[in-house]
């Protein structure tokens, strides 16, 4: 065989050997993942992903300034500071609202993660996204395992417990994708962590908690007048989260003009507190089919398509190279297979 010749067959051995090396790669990983499954201890108990995962380290280099000591909800102290004013209105600041949050914040109970958590040498987390690709992964054994389970949304658990697990630490919400009656979907430990992307969110969860006239003006869709979450359970997220999600990982500017915001979704916010608060993260859930595909269902319960998604606050595209980046640099974790 000629040097010409060979160099032919090389080049067009390429790509096959990179795909082999990638799929050796996540088999192993996930063989990993799928050994928790056949044992009744946590994925932190045996320290196993705290000190095991290569990957652990390499995404400080994408300068999250992150802190295991992160405080991750707004305390009614945090209003007394006279140096720190925020200069930003919401959904990135307080700026304008802070009446209304002193109202929120001095009948909500408790502004701390549970003890119990705090106190870990390690913090294993997963965040579930809504995402159609995790029908029929059969995971939830392995979610279940998880110190920290975050969930968005109305996303339903029961009934998906073999694909999503049922367990929730965290549910990241806000007024329109709230469901009425948290209990139904819910541990009744599990945090309800509002999401605040407007002042009328901040009014909404006000009249709910002093059971005042609800004002049904300000939001695109109606969300519910009557709302059934636990006060001790009800945190609101700081604002600083969103802008530093917005900034640090989509690089967006600020909207000029009459040009409609882009914010980013309360999944790839969720995905940046988890990468300030845990040691591991890995995710599951994420991803939307092809734009082009409208008929293609987007979540893993109910009928909606692409289409929903037309006219939405996000840029899709821009998240997905989001998501791709942090994978890429070991900050998160798959644990299906993804595009």
């Amino acid at each position: 065989m000629s040097q010409k010749t060979a160099k032919t067959w090389s080049l067009r051995l390429l790509p096959f050997l990179l795909s082999f090396i990638s799929f050796v790669m996540y088999y192993c990983s996930y063989s990993i993942l799928q050994s928790y499954g056949g044992t009744s201890k946590s994925p932190n108990s045996s320290k196993a992903l705290c000190g095991g995962w290569l990957t652990q380290k390499k995404w400080e280099s994408l300068n999250f300034n992150s802190s295991r000591q992160t405080q991750l909800f707004l305390r009614l102290k945090d209003f007394f500071w006279k140096e720190h004013r925020s200069k930003l209105p919401l959904p990135y600041g307080v700026k304008g609202s802070e009446f209304l949050l002193l109202k929120v914040l001095a009948i909500t109970a408790n502004y701390q993660m549970p003890a119990n958590l705090e106190n870990l040498e390690c913090r294993t987390c997963v965040v579930i996204g809504n995402g159609f690709v995790i029908k029929n992964s059969s995971l939830g054994d392995i979610i279940n395992k998880y110190d920290v389970v975050i969930r968005l949304n109305d996303a339903p658990v029961k009934g998906y417990e073999e694909d999503v697990g049922n367990k929730t630490t965290m549910r990241f919400f806000y007024p329109e994708s709230a469901s009425y009656n948290p209990g139904l979907q819910n541990e009744p430990d599990t945090l309800m962590v509002l999401v605040p992307f407007k002042m009328h969110d901040l009014r909404w969860l006000k009249e709910i908690l002093y059971n005042e006239k609800r004002v049904r003006k300000g939001f695109w869709k109606p969300p519910p007048q009557i709302w059934l979450g636990d006060v001790n359970k009800i945190r609101v997220l700081d604002p600083h989260f969103l802008h530093q999600t917005a900034d640090k990982l989509l690089h967006l500017l600020p909207p000029k003009g009459k040009q409609n915001p882009v914010h980013p979704t309360t999944g790839l916010l969720s995905i940046f507190v988890a990468l300030n608060y845990c040691d591991v993260v890995h995710v599951a859930g994420f991803g939307y089919p092809s734009s082009k595909n409208h008929r293609q269902p987007i979540h893993y319960y109910g009928r909606e398509t692409m289409k929903s998604m037309k006219n939405s606050y996000h840029d899709l595209n821009h998240e997905a190279k989001a998501l791709k980046r942090l994978e890429e640099s070991g900050a998160i974790l798959y644990l299906h297979p993804h595009l």
